[in-house]
């Protein structure tokens, strides 16, 4: 049974992948820690690498846990990496995010207003339905404030640029977060956004089910 580690998004737990059947896997979900003051990405990610015990293990990212499912494939051996709604490297974060970013505009952004779902949010995510609505509300308001000031702080400043050759990329195209035109997906998939995970769970199951078996 080949050992699968999953990188939810933002802030997110397991609960963003409910709705995708994985059954015939061994499916652990990496659990977020506390990041340690400013700590770098690299330094975080190398102390989650303390919760895979599988060798040569196939990871899965979502959204920001797909760069952090990178940076931790730099400190062991896998299998593949699955990137859903997610970057490879820095050229896949928007200008428009980086830019101030370099400016630390970010900084400054109350984190209670980021963690509440509202009409803005919904159109960004591409939440179409009460039951995703629902989930991405529950979601932001578990999110713990400081490692969503330090998450973003993160994306907005990461530099990487190493791709690594078992990486298998999957994308929407309507994804407003990410724009697919700032990456380059393996598969794209139609009307996808950014919570599509959810949204096109029976899809997303397909498509991840065929990679991990692949």
């Amino acid at each position: 049974m080949k050992a699968v580690y999953i990188f939810s998004g933002l802030g997110a737990d397991h609960r963003a992948f409910q709705f995708i059947d994985f059954s015939g896997f061994d499916i652990t979900f990496i659990r977020w820690v506390e990041p340690a003051g400013k700590e770098s990405i690299e330094s975080y990610s190398r102390r989650l690498t303390e919760q895979i015990e599988s060798t040569r293990p196939i990871l899965i990212g979502l959204s920001f846990g797909g760069l952090i499912a990178i940076e931790v494939a730099k400190f062991i051996d896998t299998e593949k990496i699955i990137l859903i709604s997610s970057a490879k490297t820095w050229r896949g974060i928007p200008f428009f995010y980086r830019f101030p970013g370099r400016l630390k505009f970010h900084k400054i952004l109350p984190a209670r207003l980021l963690r509440k779902r509202n009409i803005f949010s919904n159109w960004f995510f591409g939440i179409k339905g009460a039951r995703e609505r629902e989930l991405l509300s529950e979601i932001l308001a578990d999110t713990e404030p400081a490692f969503l000031k330090w998450a973003i702080d993160k994306i907005v400043t990461w530099r990487n640029t190493q791709v690594p050759e078992n990486l298998r990329h999957i994308h929407g195209t309507a994804d407003r977060i990410l724009p697919v035109r700032y990456v380059e997906a393996d598969i794209k998939v139609a009307g996808g956004g950014h919570f599509m995970i959810a949204d096109k769970a029976k899809e997303l199951s397909d498509l991840i089910r065929h990679e991990i078996g692949n």
